[in-house]
């Protein structure tokens, strides 16, 4: 029997003075069942996991929620066409039953269907055309059998070039005989997702501790060290996670892992007509490689990706030149007007935790699946895996730690969980559509957060409100400028945004 050993608070609110809290109590040297290291998509995924089954639960990391590669995705819950199409039938069917979850269950205010263009140009063979098709046909499958309606997510087609031109009016018409209309779902932002996963975690007693890294990591529990104050913290735990991803290995030795770099750039939607759908250009020599821009409804699409093996594993990973200029140039293929560096906005790149293998092939064609292995000092590491599947990923890790300590825990019950945001709540009053996509049920607090003042409505840059801001600091965990400006919003994505909504930032803080 597990037994509860520290107190827990019930509540979805997470902010400086709960943190406090949290520290406080753990200070006491209670026994909690496990210890969660990581705070990204795997290891929120995780905490929630377990607190929904009855376990305490404490989700610890050095810097913020989402503060490593959950935020650095191309914001897409994908369908695993791509695997299917590398013989990975086990991962494609995953990934689209977990993007249907995601959308029906999990985080339908987050998750929605994107329309896709591939376009038809000369350079597409009709042979390549013949195997696009018959790929989206094989995802059209994957989609019904993991029970997914037509309604969440439409099925593909082709299309004339007049409506692949008025979904993405940038197309080139020269040699366009049309294209490939097919759906995926997108997620309105990866680092949200994450924090609803940890607030959803703490309404279920989890403590969730940003800004305390792990100075040691053992199987019986942790050191962890308060980066706002420099105190350590001693926590005992029948069991430890490691989620750490990409920086994994340098808390547990043994794992081997083969990071590579995912680049995107920022460009302004009306660069491109102001497209309602993705654009999907074919890599120039690759059977299943793909540039993307993806429309993200505050006026800019972000455009990705490389697929890069790296050496080195920073905080915060610069995009390097040369995939700012591949990304430019493929993309360029499909357009009328070639893009240059002038119509780059920002750029940000992240390191995927890909596991090493025994082959010397690139890192594009390494596996996408997940592993959790347990250290010979009990340790248990989940690592590898995409955030499509996130939540397989932590049903595994926590099976693996409620056996190997012997925890006494009910049944996972994520598959139809939902997040906070997802839970329906009588609110009458009118609310934005855009905060409506961003907090679901939540968007009427949000404009609570403006405490009568309409000035605190407007935006300030991308969209974006003071309200929303304040929000962050008293429900969302923000403890800094950064937490507010580059994962709460992304308003930090585009460097003049930044600029100019640095000073509302700052009172949102002074504001709590």
């Amino acid at each position: 029997m597990t037994g509860h050993t520290v107190h827990t608070e019930r509540s979805a609110s997470l902010n400086a003075a709960r943190r406090t809290r949290s520290l406080e109590r753990l200070a006491d040297g209670p026994v909690v069942d496990l210890l969660v290291v990581g705070a990204g998509v795997t290891g929120a995924g995780i905490a929630l996991d377990a607190a929904a089954r009855g376990l305490d639960v404490v989700l610890a990391d050095r810097h913020d929620l989402a503060f490593g590669t959950s935020r650095w995705s191309s914001k897409l819950a994908h369908g695993g066409l791509r695997y299917l199409a590398s013989g990975d039938v086990n991962i494609a069917f995953e990934s689209a039953r977990e993007r249907g979850i995601l959308m029906s269950r999990t985080a339908p205010h987050l998750v929605r269907a994107l329309p896709m263009v591939l376009p038809l140009h000369r350079e597409v063979s009709r042979p390549q055309a013949a195997w696009t098709r018959a790929g989206f046909l094989a995802g059209d499958a994957l989609r019904v059998g993991a029970r997914v309606g037509a309604r969440t997510l439409p099925a593909s087609r082709g299309i004339p070039a007049a409506l692949a031109r008025a979904l993405v009016p940038e197309l080139r018409p020269a040699g366009l005989r049309g294209a490939q209309l097919s759906y995926d779902g997108q997620l309105t932002d990866d680092a949200r997702l994450v924090t609803a996963l940890a607030r959803t975690a703490a309404a279920h007693g989890a403590h969730v501790l940003t800004r305390c890294g792990a100075v040691r990591l053992a199987g019986d529990g942790a050191e962890l060290r308060d980066e706002l104050t420099g105190t350590t913290l001693g926590i005992r735990a029948r069991a430890v996670v490691n989620a750490t991803g990409v920086w994994a290995d340098t808390l547990v030795p043994g794992v081997r892992l083969r990071p590579s770099r995912g680049t995107h750039v920022v460009l302004s939607a009306a660069r491109l007509g102001t497209p309602r759908a993705a654009l999907t250009v074919p890599v120039p020599g690759e059977n299943n490689r793909f540039v993307f821009a993806l429309p993200q409804g505050d006026g800019r699409v972000y455009a990705g990706l490389t697929d890069e093996p790296v050496d080195s594993v920073p905080d915060v990973p610069e995009p390097p030149a040369e995939d700012i200029d591949f990304l430019l140039a493929t993309l360029s293929r499909a357009l009328a007007t070639p893009l240059g560096r002038a119509d780059v906005l920002g750029a940000f790149a992240g390191l995927r935790p890909l596991l090493e293998d025994t082959g010397t092939g690139r890192s594009a064609d390494l596996s996408r699946r997940h592993a959790v292995l347990t250290s010979p000092d009990g340790v248990i590491t989940a690592v590898g895996g995409k955030l499509t599947a996130y939540r397989v990923m932590a049903e595994d890790a926590v099976d693996a730690a409620v056996a190997r300590a012997g925890l006494t825990a009910g049944p996972c019950r994520t598959r139809a969980l939902p997040l906070v945001g997802a839970v329906p709540v009588r609110d009458d009053r009118p609310v934005p559509a855009r905060l409506r996509a961003r907090y679901g049920s939540e968007a009427a607090a949000v404009l609570d957060a403006a405490d009568g003042d309409p000035a605190l409505l407007e935006p300030v840059a991308a969209g974006v409100t003071p309200a929303e801001l304040r929000f962050a600091v008293r429900h969302e965990g923000a403890l800094d400028v950064a937490d507010l400006l580059d994962r709460r919003t992304r308003i930090g994505l585009v460097p003049g945004d930044r600029e100019r909504a640095f000073g509302a930032a700052r009172e949102a803080l002074d504001s709590a």
